[in-house]
């Protein structure tokens, strides 16, 4: 380390260089009791450049400090080189008009004020959050729903090697405490993007932030946040706080009385104090409520990190989304949501974008694989069967539910059989088009593989059926033919044998095509929760009817089924859905909402279902084959095995009433015997019968 000091200090004499600095001077925690060998301190940008060059050339572990607010220090830093960017240059603020340019190391508290006096509205919700922007930039720093990636137009900084970096505020990705930024950029300035707003106003809006901080938030020796929020349903401190944490201490490490999500430094608390701690928070938060908390705090020693996620390891889950059919692009839509909820509840994700159905390496070392395909091989079971013949465990309904679900004749089949209510229907071929007898206009035609309303049109008049016909053949050779109900559309979702609020649908146009559900273009449609127009009397009917309909097409993990509640009141069934969108306006998270179940919380259970099934090929109800479909040398067999029971039975009986040589007790052993094996063959046998 002397000599990397010599190289500076020899090519850089104005740089700012500092030895053996303690982790209480860098870090608002103050948690760490080594020394830091060397801290670096460029006043500019050219000086920031040659520093990066030097290091890189000499292979330099290097850690940035910023304000050091989210820092957590090391017992031993060893051979680590400290950068901090708190020269002048890296501190300034530049308004012009509604644009703001600041450096890295500025304070967020700061720019918000001085924003707010100069009338530029946006950042006051951000006001109360400690730390530079530099820091409030790589984390996507956020509160009172507000996240400062919303204001950013653009940002610089450079790479390792020194040559600069810079981007678009628009070309980022922003999400929940993170973004598309190079992990490896080091961020120097932004320029933000701000709204004209009342200067009385912004500033009232900054005291009240800064009041509320004061009341919510222990005073003292901390780093903020301990952990990311799962949810906002979900919150950390919530969730240590109901694991009875509250109060804990490890060595002078406290879980802070007044904030669970806050760890306080009571002393010269260790970087093993603060491993331990953490541990035990994680540990407790999995076992209880499944999830596995993601630490805010980010330590200088790289491998604590590795050591914590060690500790409790999350599930590893392999996420399927796309597929070739035509919901493709939904199915990156709510594979994208779904990822994100289970990355925000700790699990590890393989995100895969599936175009064929093939066991992937990916899907065989996952704990769990996670479908989220709409329409085609995803769906239909045949996903579903290649899992299960590899042993694969998977979120979701075994194959032949999934084909049943998924095969909107086959649905109308098993609703006639178990006496739940549906529409009037039939089935058209290309052999015969004719128009069903048990039916009259206006009906829907629809495809009968096909989700999100594909392939489904509604025919008034005979003169419009031969057309709708030929516009419909283009995706099945068969079609389901349905009484068109006028009534009012629900749909009721089951999660994991749990039936949740039933959701009105109400349309722009009166049909829940594909633009009342994604596109809008004729206007918005309405998700009322519970029902508005219903009694509840038919929406508890629609949840039991659904209820049923899960259990006997042997349904897992979720199902949504779909209702027209008819002028007299009666639920119908129109169709399941075992593999239901998860967009942020989809039917089942919005139910799942207003239960009180996040986004998170609902995959996280799916994970969970799957994960407690063996992996073996699932029992479903929908696989138990009639003995009407068995072969002929089955039957054959069968028919034998109960014939020589009858026989077997008969030359007992004979034994014990016409052999005189057997004792009483032998006489009457051998009746009973024979009775019994009789009685049984003739019971099996009408058994089998009544089956078929």
């Amino acid at each position: 380390m002397n000599s990397l000091i010599n190289i500076l200090s020899s090519e850089l004499p104005e740089l700012k260089i500092s030895r053996k600095v303690s982790f209480r001077d860098l870090t608002s925690l103050g948690v760490g009791s080594g020394l830091l060998p060397v801290l670096v301190e460029p006043e500019n940008d050219e000086q920031l450049a040659a520093v990066l060059k030097i290091l890189h050339k000499k292979e330099v572990k290097y850690f940035l400090f910023g304000a050091g607010t989210n820092l957590v220090g090391c017992d031993d830093p060893g051979e680590l080189a400290g950068l901090r960017l708190s020269g002048k240059h890296f501190s300034r603020v530049a308004i012009d008009g509604l644009s703001v340019r600041a450096g890295a190391y500025a304070k967020l508290p700061l720019l918000a004020a001085l924003c707010g006096k100069a009338g530029l509205g946006g950042l006051a919700p951000l006001s109360g959050i400690p730390g530079s922007i530099g820091g409030a930039l790589r984390m996507n720093a956020g509160a009172n729903g507000v996240e400062i990636g919303d204001f950013v137009s653009e940002i610089h900084g450079f790479y390792p090697n020194g040559r600069r970096y810079s981007a678009k505020g628009e070309d980022i990705q922003w999400f929940y405490r993170g973004n598309t930024i190079p992990k490896e950029v080091i961020i120097t300035e932004a320029v933000f993007a701000l709204r004209e707003s009342n200067v009385v106003l912004e500033e009232e809006e900054i005291c009240l932030e800064n009041e509320r901080r004061r009341k919510r938030e222990p005073a003292g020796r901390t780093a903020g946040c301990a952990f990311r929020n799962v949810s906002d349903l979900d919150p950390a401190g919530k969730l240590i706080d109901m694991c009875g944490l509250r109060g804990l201490r490890v060595g002078d490490l406290l879980v802070s009385e007044k904030h669970a999500n806050y760890i306080m430094n009571q002393g010269n608390a260790s970087e093993e104090d603060y491993l331990d701690l953490v541990r035990i928070l994680r540990r407790a938060v999995a076992g209880k409520f499944g999830f596995y908390l993601v630490p805010e705090i980010i330590p200088v020693n790289d491998g604590l990190a590795r050591l914590i996620s060690e500790d409790t390891p999350a599930p590893k889950v392999n996420l399927l989304c796309g597929g070739v059919s035509s919901e493709r692009e939904v199915s990156l839509k709510s594979g994208d949501a779904v990822a994100r909820a289970l990355r925000n509840a700790g699990f590890k994700v393989e995100y895969s974008d599936i175009r064929s159905c093939e066991v992937t390496p990916e899907m065989e070392t996952c704990d769990v694989v996670y479908p989220v395909l709409h329409g085609g091989f995803g769906e239909d079971g045949t996903l579903q069967r290649m899992l299960e013949k590899n042993s694969i465990r998977f979120v979701g309904s075994g194959s032949a539910a999934s084909r049943l679900v998924m095969d909107k004749i086959a649905t109308k089949k098993l609703l006639d059989r178990i006496a739940l209510p549906t529409a009037a229907w039939a089935v058209v071929t290309r052999q015969d088009r004719q128009f069903p007898e048990n039916l009259h206009f206006p009906v829907m035609v629809k495809a009968p593989l096909e989700g999100s309303t594909v392939g489904i049109v509604k025919v008034d008049a005979m003169e419009k059926w031969e057309s709708a016909l030929d516009d419909e053949f283009k995706y099945s050779d068969e079609l389901l033919v349905e009484e068109f109900i006028k009534g009012v559309e629900i749909t009721v979702p089951v999660l994991n044998g749990e039936v949740l609020e039933a959701i009105e649908i109400v349309t722009p146009g009166g049909f829940y095509d594909w633009d009342a559900k994604y596109v809008y273009k004729n206007g918005k449609t309405e998700y009322i929760t519970p029902p508005g127009s219903l009694p509840q009397n038919v929406i508890d009917l629609a949840k039991e009817y659904a209820l049923k309909f899960y259990h006997a097409s042997g349904c897992r993990d979720i199902l949504r089924v779909d209702f027209i509640v008819d002028p007299d009141g009666v639920p119908r069934i129109l169709e399941g859905n075992n593999l239901p969108g998860n967009t942020d306006h989809s039917l089942v998270p919005k139910a799942a909402r207003h239960a009180g179940i996040s986004m998170e919380k609902m995959a996280a259970l799916m994970v969970y279902c799957a994960m407690k099934r063996s992996g073996d090929m699932p029992v479903s109800t929908a696989e138990i084959i009639p003995e009407s479909c068995a072969g002929t040398f089955d039957r054959f067999i069968n028919t034998l095995c109960n014939l020589a029971a009858f026989a077997a039975g008969a030359v007992l009986i004979y034994a014990g009433a016409v052999r005189d040589e057997w004792s009483r007790g032998a006489a009457t052993a051998l009746l009973a015997g024979g009775i019994l094996a009789v009685i049984f063959a003739i019971c099996r046998q009408f058994d089998r019968r009544e089956k078929r």
